[in-house]
């Protein structure tokens, strides 16, 4: 074959690898818009699906697995969906594959009420057995933000992201979207007076934590194997004069490069990673 073949067959295969993806996306956008008519949506994945099973099985419609899986983790959700009486569908992982849109579904799809149910802080706090890792986030008006934030509080294992009603994005579509399944698995709590909030959690035992650049001390010199929640505000202008003043602490992110902040979705995974290592270390 000559080098003209060769190349039109590879272009060729490079737009079936496409046109499959496309299929997929297409599948997806059908399945979702089908969903969203009937005041449902579409989530995916073993954490997220089992979080909303957990936290709130009556909104779980229906789950769509992978035919022929059968390992520890699927035995695992299979009985807490049987537990809450929840239907459970076998289905080709290509279906799978259409449904999630291509994501990493770990042959596991949900429709589930499209509402995310409102949860209080208490009904959080009453229910741990370990010491609480909250986000606060004050001031975060890009959606694209608050969807990173809450991707890096579920990887970080956050019991709950809080937030202030009033000059701040919401949880909307598009944080929803890019949060990649985090705002299933992760509380999304929104409260009318933050400073008020934080106060409240101090009298429960919960130290709080606001990120400054210009604190003394650095993340690393504060113990957080206790209660912890970190406070961290919009790149840039960072947290309000009445949060700053009301957190127990102020730390910094040790930085020597050039620039002066970094982005708050990455902020916030390096200070709620330094939980983790100092809770990991104190095991």
């Amino acid at each position: 074959m000559d080098k003209k073949g060769i190349h039109n067959k590879r272009h060729a295969g490079g737009r079936g690898g496409r046109d499959r993806a496309d299929e997929r996306m297409s599948q997806h956008d059908d399945a979702a818009e089908r969903s969203e008519r009937s005041g449902l949506r579409l989530i995916h994945g073993f954490h997220a699906v089992t979080a909303r099973l957990r936290r709130d099985p009556d909104s779980v419609k229906e789950i769509s697995i992978a035919q022929g899986r059968d390992d520890a983790r699927m035995r695992n959700l299979l009985l807490l969906a049987k537990t809450h009486n929840v239907r459970v569908l076998h289905l080709e992982s290509a279906r799978l594959d259409g449904m999630a849109g291509g994501g990493r579904h770990q042959g596991v799809v949900a429709r589930v009420e499209a509402q995310i149910r409102e949860v209080k802080l208490d009904d959080v706090l009453d229910t741990l057995d370990e010491p609480a890792l909250l986000l606060v986030l004050d001031g975060i008006t890009d959606p694209h933000n608050l969807g990173a934030c809450l991707r890096v509080a579920d990887a970080a294992g956050v019991h709950a992201v809080i937030a202030p009603k009033d000059r701040a994005c919401g949880l909307n579509a598009t944080a929803i979207k890019v949060a990649s399944g985090a705002a299933e698995s992760v509380p999304y709590i929104t409260v009318t007076n933050l400073a008020r909030c934080l106060r409240e959690l101090q009298e429960r035992g919960v130290w709080v934590i606001g990120a400054a650049g210009e604190a003394t001390k650095s993340i690393h010199e504060i113990d957080q194997a206790v209660s912890v929640a970190w406070v961290l505000g919009a790149e840039g202008d960072g947290m309000r004069r009445l949060t700053r003043e009301t957190c127990d602490d102020l730390a910094r992110i040790p930085m020597v490069g050039t620039v002066e902040s970094l982005n708050v979705s990455v902020a916030t995974g390096i200070c709620l990673f330094e939980v983790r290592r100092q809770r990991d270390a104190a095991v």
